[in-house]
């Protein structure tokens, strides 16, 4: 993994202030609001993943046809923008017809994500 540099750290720029959200495990970045959560019934590589409707704060890595549980789908790899950790992946194209939902989603590994309610306790 890449240590972060001052010009990567410089782009995590979104924050969802007072809303819950999923950040990154290593850095801590805001990565997705929890609101955008369409299923955590998926597998990712290593363990179960979520489908997300959107992503914030990440980069996108080559396109590829990969072998996925449901049949070869394009895909690019997600990383932080804060330190470079890959995070998942995203769907541009689904081979299959069943599969098409997918297509614009992400699968955000659980393993890479810290759930952050932004619970305030009444002082």
């Amino acid at each position: 993994m890449a240590a972060p540099t001052a010009d990567t750290q410089s782009q995590v720029i979104a924050t969802y202030h007072g809303h819950p959200t999923y950040i990154c495990s290593q850095c801590s970045a805001v990565i997705a609001l929890q609101d955008e959560l369409i299923s955590k019934s998926f597998s990712g590589r290593d363990g179960r993943g979520f489908l997300m409707h959107s992503a914030v704060n990440v980069k996108l890595g080559k396109k590829e046809d990969r072998p996925l549980l449901t049949g070869v789908h394009t895909v690019a790899d997600v990383f932080c923008v804060g330190c470079n950790d890959r995070l998942g992946w995203y769907y541009h194209k689904a081979a299959d017809y069943s599969q098409k939902y997918k297509e614009g989603k992400y699968l955000l590994e659980r393993e890479k994500l810290i759930k952050e309610n932004a619970w305030k306790l009444d002082e």
